[in-house]
């Protein structure tokens, strides 16, 4: 079949490295051919003076010549400086718009009302006829035939000269940026207008940056400034640049990014931290929830201390110190707060994916700071610092007691902090292809030396004494114990002294973490090739601590899975499933919320030795690496393109595994069982087909690396091993299911319209069948019988259950129902679904057991459940960005003076629009068909009409499972037919037309509550109860 690609390119002056296609600037011989063929072309078909008009096409033809489009620009020289006319300031305009942000354009309106005056009427000349000799520059457009006309330049290359142009004439850019700010940013600003001023001037493009010591490695950076900022600082001066920054500033009371833009310019250029300190509180103030908002001021108080010259007091070190500091604890408040409201599913949060750690860097940075100042000054003041000598020995004057719990504070914050990122940093990256800046590291290895630790034994390196240090002061015994200091290079000497270090602390706790510290530092002696005498002491202990709770750490679990992965052979599938449970919940508890955004990085790897000999640390599969290519390595790109797993060496220390991939899914198969595990690639997922690979251990779970296609001999062997079930690692029961398990055809059922009985606002509904097959023309539901049976359900409320820990990081599906059969009994059981993931709940109300495996027949509406036992039953889904379900657009006329309308956008679950009726009592349903196809869970969608004087709040609305997405829609003089459109961010996915007798006919059906009628609202929705 015909397929089409569509390249979605942004042009860039700057092209950054990597393996996405790069579209050029410049013409193949081919090209050439071409476009000179289509030129010749046009000439035939147009006029020349046509021709010369085709700007878009004569820059392609002529290679993206720069004299072409100068000769071009031409037609606006001379440029006036003073008193210039409105149209070559509307050129300014656009040109400057269209040189720094791609895509950006004006309103047709905008534009004419330049040219208003006081015998303006609207009858006046076009915008044109207003432009000539100029109006061949610019080009108007529409996006669609119901919106406003827009202008831009006919070209980026031209608007660029333009500006040139325009700036050697003396019409500076921060000239045009200013007028930009005073003439169309008046009264109230289009929020597009704003958002294309915002990035001209507070965008900081991203600029290559080579690897001083690795030349091949190109990394990415963002500019100090947005490029407009760059270009007036470094052809006009900086004063001109703050001068702009100030003006949008005040322009845009209630922005925080101009001011915050201003503080930085201050800051970093022109050094002065007064004024960078009051824009950066104005900024706090417009946005006082911001953490990275609030950064800029602890930005400036670092800056502030790093750069006084000098001698400068001690006094005044402290003074800027102390702002430093509270500063930055207030940002990590503020992210903390920040990432705990985000993830509550609530009407005004919504969930963020980037944890803001600078807040607890930019409090290290300062500690190192005052260290270096405050030492230079005093040697004492090492001592003072790591409260080895008493604050006095210093600070002798009654009013510097001010700054004594400060000073007291560092030393016991400064190793916690270290800590949170020991494990930030081990763990994970801030994606596949990208490391941490090595100023990150070493920055906070600096200030856990200057403040913590003490001179290291003779015996022992500088690379070791940290981690020796941490030992002996057992401020390392968390639950990142080790895992975080694995990667450091120890002499034997080391690795001796550090088991004895963890021995003792094992001896001195007794907990799971101690145990689990103790075994992995064997590990990590044993991976720098010791032999130990005999096993671990630790282990047989920590196996008698099976099975691990929860609300054990995720190194605990990873332990244990580590141990327990089975092999052929052996006979520990069963509890594997539960492992990764276990350890997806433990990791979800502990790190989820700070590492969400980061990719997580391979930890571990199951070997082919046996006990713990079988653990591999990712640092040993380096090394072996290593020893076969004797280049320097990109790990990065080493790890991300699996570059590692093709290496000999490597492949011969690691066990390879079994598995298939079946549904964008893969399973490992051991011993007839299939068992969900990650990818490390996910484009190796897009085929069914059976697979090997190497695993290994994210602090999040089992993760697969080095997935490959098995030859159709050993494939074939392994399809005979795995027809039994498949481990899943979603919360739910386990199910079996018999073997009578079949899909239903729609067209054989009968539909059949239940008894409703309403008991104290509760409805029940009730039915019965002889042997056949049926829906529910209410619910959806359908089930199978042999015999006469009769059964009632009720909707359940989801709230209480998706409270429990078990629930946590999953969304409703689709109803949940209470069935009770009331005789006879039912074959089959289809519950309506939108995914196949079940939730069962016994009849107290509490969640059973921690497994589930899919079900044997899955349809694009329902799961399939034979021979069932009853309890509320419903569907759960993982929370994740752009889950699709299907919707349906319920549209209540309220008894008003004007016309009013409630306009409710819910999932398709009848249990939902039973609530949304329950609100809406008294009201008059407009029955209208919902969307054909199915909206992404998280989407914004903007409701819009035809109609004038209309009034739609909010505008739009976040598609969340809640009866309250509701706008409300009022039209003061309504008298005609009129248009609703619902519009996602991409496209129109809704309409409907709303007809003067649908609000003004009064037989309409009026709402008296939950439970009083089914109507059909159109075939592609289920029914309305």
């Amino acid at each position: 079949m015909p397929v089409v690609i569509f390249f979605s390119c942004v042009r860039k002056n700057v092209v950054l490295q990597s393996d996405h296609v790069v579209l050029e600037a410049a013409l193949s011989d081919t090209e050439k051919q071409k476009f000179n063929e289509k030129n010749e072309e046009l000439h035939r078909r147009f006029s020349s003076e046509q021709c010369e008009q085709f700007h878009g096409f004569n820059i392609l033809q002529t290679n993206f010549s720069q004299d072409y489009v100068e000769q071009a620009c031409k037609v606006i020289c001379p440029v006036p400086r003073s008193n210039r006319p409105k149209r070559i300031q509307l050129v300014g305009f656009l040109s400057l718009l269209n040189a720094y942000v791609p895509g950006s354009y004006l309103l047709e309106n905008q534009c004419l009302d330049l040219f208003k005056h006081k015998d303006y009427t609207s009858g006046d000349l076009t915008l044109e006829d207003r432009m000539k000799p100029f109006s061949n520059l610019i080009i108007t457009f529409q996006q669609d035939p119901s919106s406003e006309k827009r202008v831009r330049m006919a070209h980026p290359m031209i608007a660029q000269c333009c500006t040139e142009l325009m700036a050697e004439a003396g019409v500076t850019r921060s000239d045009t940026a200013s007028n930009v700010l005073d003439h169309l940013c008046r009264d109230e600003v289009p929020p597009f207008l704003l958002g294309f001023v915002k990035d001209m001037l507070t965008k900081r493009e991203m600029k290559m940056k080579e690897n001083p010591i690795n030349s091949t490695e190109i990394t990415e950076e963002p500019e100090r400034f947005s490029r407009l900022i760059l270009d007036i600082q470094k052809k006009e001066s900086e004063t001109e640049s703050a001068s702009v920054l100030k003006l949008a500033s005040k322009k845009f009371d209630q922005n925080p990014f101009f001011p915050q833009a201003l503080a930085r310019f201050y800051y970093i250029e022109l050094k002065d931290y007064n004024q960078a300190e009051l824009w950066a509180n104005r900024a706090k103030q417009r946005d006082p929830q911001n953490s990275f908002i609030a950064d800029t001021l602890g930005q400036v108080h670092k800056n502030h201390l790093k750069n006084t010259e000098s001698p400068i007091k001690t006094r005044e070190i402290l003074q800027l110190a102390t702002k430093a500091i509270n500063a930055f604890k207030d940002e990590e408040r503020l992210a903390e707060n920040k990432q705990e409201t985000d993830m509550k599913e609530d009407d005004e949060t919504n969930v963020s994916s980037i944890f803001n750690t600078s807040g607890q860097f930019g409090y290290l940075q300062v500690c190192n700071l005052v260290y270096d100042r405050l030492v230079s000054q005093n040697e004492t003041w090492k001592g003072v610092l790591t409260k080895a000598v008493p604050i006095k020995s210093v600070l002798e004057l009654p009013r510097d007691n001010q700054f004594d719990d400060l000073i007291k504070s560092l030393r016991d914050e400064v190793p916690k902090k270290c800590a949170f990122f020991d494990k930030y940093l081990s763990y994970s990256k801030p994606d596949m292809n990208k490391d941490d800046p090595s100023y990150l590291y070493e920055d906070i290895a600096e200030c856990y030396r200057k403040y913590v630790r003490n001179s290291p034994p003779e015996h022992v390196k500088e690379k070791g004494a940290d981690f020796i240090q941490k030992l002996e002061q057992n401020v390392i015994d968390t639950s990142a114990g080790p895992l975080s200091c694995l990667d450091g290079e120890y002499s034997k000497s080391e690795l001796k002294e550090i088991i004895t270090q963890w021995e003792e602390i094992s001896l001195r706790k007794d907990s799971v973490t101690a145990l689990v510290n103790y075994i992995f530092a064997h590990v990590m002696l044993m991976n720098r090739g010791e032999v130990l005498p005999h096993e671990c002491k630790s282990l047989t202990a920590f196996r008698k601590k099976m099975p691990l709770s929860t609300d054990e750490s995720p190194e605990s679990h990873m332990l244990a899975l580590l141990l327990y992965w089975p092999t052929d052979g052996e006979d520990k599938c069963a509890s594997v499933g539960q492992l990764i449970e276990c350890m997806r919940l433990s990791y979800e508890q502990a790190y989820e919320k700070y590492l969400r955004s980061r990719h997580l990085c391979p930890l571990f790897f199951i070997g082919k030795a046996q006990g713990l000999n079988r653990i591999v640390h990712r640092k040993t599969l380096e090394g072996l690496f290593e020893r076969n290519n004797d280049t320097i390595q990109d790990w990065s790109n080493n790890w991300s393109s699996e570059k590692i797993f093709k290496d000999p060496m490597v492949q011969d220390r690691l066990l390879k595994v079994d598995g298939v991939v079946r549904n964008y899914r893969l399973y490992a198969t051991v011993g007839g069982t299939k068992i969900r595990v990650d990818a490390n690639m996910r484009n190796s997922l897009w085929k069914h087909r059976q697979v090997s690979f190497y695993l290994g251990f994210t602090i999040r779970g089992p993760v697969a690396f080095g997935i490959q296609t098995k030859t159709a001999q050993r494939a074939e062997d392994s399809e005979t091993k795995t027809e039994l079930h498949d481990i899943t690692t979603e919360p739910a029961v386990r199910m079996k299911f018999g073997a009578s398990c079949r899909k239903i055809d729609s067209s054989d059922l009968t539909k059949l319209q239940p008894e409703v009985i309403k008991v104290d606002d509760v409805n029940t509904f009730s039915l019965q069948s002889d042997a056949g097959q049926y829906e529910c023309s209410v619910s959806a539901l359908r089930w199978v019988c042999k015999d006469k049976v009769s059964f009632t359900y009720q909707f359940r409320s989801w709230e209480e259950h998706m409270k429990r820990p078990l629930c946590k990081g999953y969304m409703q599906a689709g109803p949940l129902l209470d069935i009770s059969v009331t005789s006879g009994n039912l074959e089959e059981l289809h519950l309506p679904n939108w995914i196949c993931i079940v939730l069962h709940v016994d009849a107290s109300g509490s969640v059973v057991g921690n497994v589930v495996e899919p079900v044997p027949v899955v349809t694009t509406s329902h799961i399939m459940f034979s021979q069932p036992t009853f309890s509320p039953k419903g569907i759960m889904i993982r929370k994740k960005p752009g889950i699709p379900i299907y919707c349906d657009v319920l549209i209540y006329k309220r008894s008003k003076e004007f016309l009013t309308l409630d306009v409710y956008l819910v999932p398709r679950d009848p249990a939902l629009k039973q609530e949304v009726e329950q609100n809406s009592c008294g009201s008059v349903i407009i029955s209208k068909p919902g969307p054909d196809k199915s909206l992404q869970m998280g989407d914004n969608f903007l409701l819009t009409t035809d109609q004038a004087d209309v009034i739609i709040q909010p505008s739009t609305r976040e598609l969340r499972y809640d009866s309250r997405n509701v706008f409300e829609v009022f039209i003061r003089n309504a008298d005609s037919d009129f248009t609703l459109r619902l519009e996602s961010e991409q496209e129109t996915v809704w309409t409907c037309t709303i007809q003067k007798g649908d609000y003004q006919n009064q037989s309409t059906d009026r709402v008296q509550g939950a439970g009083g009628g089914a109507e059909d609202a159109g075939p592609s929705r289920c029914p309305a109860t």
